[in-house]
């Protein structure tokens, strides 16, 4: 009898191990998620939506104006560019912005910045958003607050806020890339050409985060911004959606709504956005979005609009998700196939 004994008290041990150590994991996400900064997204927000930057437009000067602006952020708090790139920008040439439909783009830039992972560092967690926007037309700037400044300047605050972990012993156990990119507006230009032009290899990609429109709300939830929609990330990879909805119980509460998860909702958004330039290679991937607005593409699309507290709770929400990303056990299996979500 001592035998079976032993196996029971066993068992139970590890399981206390277990639920210690999530336990652990779950106080730290807690805590770094709560260094996230309602004031540092407002100040971040209205310098890269703000006239100077002449709304952002592919290639343009006022673009690589905010580009030098997030660079200087990452400097500033000691986030470097990736290990084997030699600066912060992944250069994307015009010859490429332009090859599907000639619109005249000159050379842009990816930005990117890196936290490894201290003991998977191979294994890369992408967390995306555009930069760029539509620029001026017929005399109006349109500086994309929302659009997808928002997402931007998200990027921005998660990754300070893993640089903090990290300088007390707690970083991330994978590597993550925070990734800018450009040409969105044009066809999801910089994500594509990062995807066919990797720094790290695909098959090390376990999951993109991507965030774009978290600052305001929609018509359909006009009584409340305590929602986010939640786009693609049963589509590939249960482990991914579970992880998705965990993070929201535990430590954001938001109401996570699946109306454009559906791929045959008219309005496409799952296909629409850079997180599909990873689904497309089989990455797990998420789309976080807070739906169109009357300023969606349009010059009123000011910070004076955004609604902070609801930018501020969805960026936690995506440091969370990051968070399991970068510190679980396994990556997310990927047990779906695009004909079967």
């Amino acid at each position: 009898m001592k035998k079976p004994i032993l196996l029971s008290l066993l068992f139970v041990l590890c399981l206390s191990c277990s639920s210690e150590k999530n336990s652990v994991s779950g106080k730290y996400l807690k805590k770094y998620m709560n260094t996230i900064s309602e004031e540092s997204l407002k100040t971040d927000l209205t310098i890269v939506a703000s006239d100077e930057m002449e709304g952002r437009e592919t290639g343009s000067e006022g673009q690589k104006k905010a580009g030098k602006y997030l660079i200087s952020q990452y400097e500033k708090n000691g986030i470097s560019f990736p290990k084997g790139a030699d600066s912060f920008y992944q250069k994307v040439p015009a010859a490429f912005l332009n090859a599907k439909k000639n619109e005249n783009l000159p050379d842009s830039e990816n930005i990117w910045a890196f936290i490894e992972g201290s003991e998977k560092p191979d294994e890369i967690v992408v967390l995306s958003a555009h930069y760029d926007h539509v620029g001026i037309k017929n005399g109006e700037i349109y500086n994309g607050a929302d659009d997808d400044g928002s997402g931007t300047v998200a990027l921005l605050e998660i990754a300070k806020a893993f640089k903090k972990a990290k300088a007390k012993g707690h970083g991330p156990k994978r590597s993550i890339l925070i990734l800018h990119v450009t040409g969105e507006e044009h066809g999801l230009h910089g994500s594509r050409y990062y995807s066919e032009n990797p720094l790290f290899p695909l098959a090390n990609t376990i999951a993109d985060v991507n965030i774009d429109m978290i600052g305001r709300r929609d018509e359909a939830h006009a009584d409340s911004n305590n929602y986010i929609y939640v786009i693609g990330s049963d589509h590939l990879s249960t482990d991914l959606f579970n992880i998705c909805e965990n993070a929201n119980k535990e430590y954001t509460k938001l109401k996570l709504d699946y109306k454009y998860n559906d791929k045959k909702d008219p309005n496409r958004f799952y296909y629409r956005s850079d997180h599909y330039n990873f689904a497309k290679h089989g990455i797990p991937s998420v789309f976080l979005f807070n739906g169109v607005h009357a300023d969606y593409h349009k010059a009123t699309d000011e910070v004076d609009k955004i609604e902070f507290d609801a930018l501020h709770k969805r960026t936690q929400y995506a440091f969370a998700i990051v968070w399991e990303l970068a510190n679980g056990k396994n990556p997310p299996v990927v047990d779906k196939t695009d004909k079967e979500s």
